[in-house]
């Protein structure tokens, strides 16, 4: 993925979408989300006006109400030019917040700090039907991760800031769009694997699979904690196509997956709920406890050999999947859904499903 650049396997690449204020513009409920931002937009809007009328000079941070609003330096700008915030439901989209963990997410230039590229990545909700992007987490205090989204990313959707590589580019009205992969990529590829009839979509898919493969990580560890991946042209081209296709589909369908089957252990004389404010594992790691009514038990040890960073994508779920509340704003986080109670229960099945089935492909990739 880097070269000099003019060869260069992706056009533009882009970090995950940063607002410096989660708390305000994420959440797993869309109706409490949209009635936080438009109280937002109000306070920050006032404190505009109230900028206008008796600002004169001196430091913005003595002047501005910390009361009412989050503020970061990116916004005060914003204050300084005078410019209204306004609501719109078009900007409320789904997120992938960390992995396997989506969430409604307000997208917008001013409300987040540092949108990233995406308003000409999924420039509407329709262009997530047909667009993906690979996102990679390069940190020096983390193991390299992957993850394949066809949501805005978060910028730590894997733990830590990132870099994610989309397969299409729009323009921003989202009426045309280019291949990211670029003609010089697809050149190389094709005179390698003598494929004259090799597609930009198969390089795509030969990528996710490589940036999966345990010797390559392994081999290129140091280097993948400092720099963007570096991609090798292996023997076997079209297993790692194969591979990327099927790993691709799991990843991006992890909510409509098959489930693992597991034990439901009631407890006696407890009624059975599906609520969930902190899950955990048991000291084995066989079995999560949901809640006070409710374990799910038979978790094979293989599920937690998908990792991403320093987490297995099971332990990711039981982190990201609970209640919490902001100490500084008093906000107050969500996950349970009252419209499908059985959400996240049904989640730990398919992502241990998941988990095992990635686990299984990557094992049977070829050396590169």
């Amino acid at each position: 993925m880097g070269g000099e650049e003019a060869e260069r396997l992706f056009e533009v690449h882009s970090t995950g979408a940063k607002s410096n204020r989660d708390d305000v513009v994420y959440d797993f409920d869309r109706k409490r989300l949209v009635e936080r931002v438009e109280t937002f937009i109000d306070d920050f809007n006032a404190e505009v006006d109230r900028y206008k009328r008796k600002y004169k000079s001196g430091s913005l941070d003595d002047f501005v109400d910390y009361s009412r609003v989050r503020w970061s330096s990116t916004l005060k700008l914003r204050l300084g030019r005078g410019k209204h915030a306004s609501f719109s439901g078009t900007r409320v989209r789904t997120s992938l917040y960390r992995p396997f963990t989506a969430k409604h997410l307000y997208y917008d230039d001013i409300l987040n700090d540092r949108p990233g590229l995406f308003r000409t990545v999924f420039p509407a909700v329709v262009h997530e039907q047909e667009n993906f992007a690979i996102c990679c987490t390069n940190h020096s205090q983390m193991p390299f991760n992957v993850l394949i989204t066809n949501r805005i990313a978060n910028e730590a959707v894997g733990g830590r800031a990132g870099t994610c590589f989309p397969l299409h580019v729009y323009s921003k009205d989202g009426r045309t769009r280019r291949e990211n992969i670029t003609d010089w990529a697809l050149a190389q590829f094709r005179k390698h694997y003598k494929k004259p009839k090799l597609t930009k979509r198969d390089i795509f898919d030969y990528v996710y699979g490589i940036l999966h493969h345990a010797h390559y990580r392994e081999k290129f560890a140091d280097n993948l904690k400092r720099e963007l991946p570096r991609i090798p042209l292996a023997a076997d081209f079209q297993a790692f196509v194969k591979a990327g296709q099927e790993l691709a589909r799991l990843h991006l369908e992890f909510d409509q997956s098959k489930e693992h089957s597991l034990k439901w252990l009631e407890t006696p004389g407890v009624p059975l709920s599906y609520r969930v404010e902190k899950m955990r594992l048991t000291k084995d790691k066989t079995a999560v406890i949901v809640n006070p009514s409710l374990t799910l038990a038979g978790i094979p040890p293989e599920a937690f050999e998908y990792r991403l960073g320093n987490r297995s994508a099971l332990e990711w779920v039981i982190d990201q999947y609970q209640v919490t509340e902001d100490k500084r704003s008093g906000i107050r986080s969500d996950p349970n859904r009252e419209d499908d109670p059985e959400y996240i229960v049904r989640l730990v099945g398919q992502v241990v499903y998941v988990s095992i089935e990635t686990v299984r492909i990557v094992k049977s990739l070829p050396k590169i």
